[in-house]
């Protein structure tokens, strides 16, 4: 049985460690207190800082880069240390943006990561929308990443992403056994505008989980920007997770260990 090593480092960064892999999810490592624009009138200010540092985190094999065009995801710390990571991957558009090493995946598309003392990891894009139908014309693309390798014993290991709860994301499970879940909520909204949620809040989580039934939720993007306008939800600490599910909200730069 393998078990899965999660330290939320802040906002929508993690980092998953899994028989010897090191993966890294949406690098974000600018200090606080800085306004980012995110395009058409909309920004954000940056209110905590990361719980680990990039020398703390160390050598990562990959990064899973949601999307790369919005700096909650992808700030200018973040974005220097790819020059350092041997695998970046993250959806077609951003890679073309990224250049090498990054490589772009399409929904339900896969690749592989080998080593020779290690289970090959096989990483499947899986769909989002950032905002409500029509968003991805204007915002974006953004991707999710399921992760599956032999002798798994729940299932997936999956990080939805940024994402509204789709009828796509809400289905997953029709095409993907959900064991792990690595769920970004904060249910980001702007002034500019006005109710549109851009992802998923904690009452979307709750109801994805219950569609999806994974057996550990682990619930990130949802502290640290001004646009996270679902943290006082998240910090009740609800439970997420169905029957006979776990949720694990972690403390930022706390490891916690679960069955994988």
């Amino acid at each position: 049985m393998s078990a899965l090593t999660f330290t939320h480092i802040g906002g929508p960064t993690a980092l998953l460690e899994v028989d010897g892999w090191r993966l890294l999810t949406d690098p974000t490592f600018d200090a606080p207190g800085r306004t980012y624009g995110f395009g058409w009138g909309t920004s954000s200010r940056k209110t905590t800082g990361p719980a680990l540092s990039v020398e703390e985190v160390g050598a990562v094999d990959a990064v899973l880069l949601s999307h790369d065009h919005h700096a909650d995801n992808l700030d200018d710390a973040g974005r220097a240390m790819l020059a350092d990571v041997p695998t970046v991957l993250t959806t077609v558009p951003g890679a073309r943006r990224l250049g090498a090493p990054a490589q772009g995946l399409r929904p339900w598309e896969a690749t592989t990561l080998t080593h020779p003392d290690r289970p090959t990891l096989t990483v499947t894009a899986t769909p989002g929308r950032h905002g409500p139908v029509g968003a991805r014309a204007v915002i974006g693309a953004v991707t999710g990443f399921a992760l599956t390798w032999e002798g798994q014993e729940h299932g997936a290991v999956w990080v939805t992403g940024d994402t509204t709860l789709t009828s796509e994301v809400r289905h997953l499970a029709d095409k993907l056994s959900v064991g792990t879940v690595v769920v970004h909520l904060g249910g980001v909204r702007f002034p500019t505008t006005g109710p549109i949620r851009f992802t998923m809040t904690v009452a979307d989580g709750r109801d994805l989980c219950r569609a999806v039934r994974p057996s550990t939720v682990l619930p990130v993007h949802h502290e640290g920007w001004s646009h996270f306008l679902d943290s006082a939800a998240a910090l009740e600490r609800p439970e997420l997770a169905p029957d006979g599910g776990t949720t694990v909200w972690a403390d930022p730069g706390s490891p916690v260990t679960v069955e994988v």
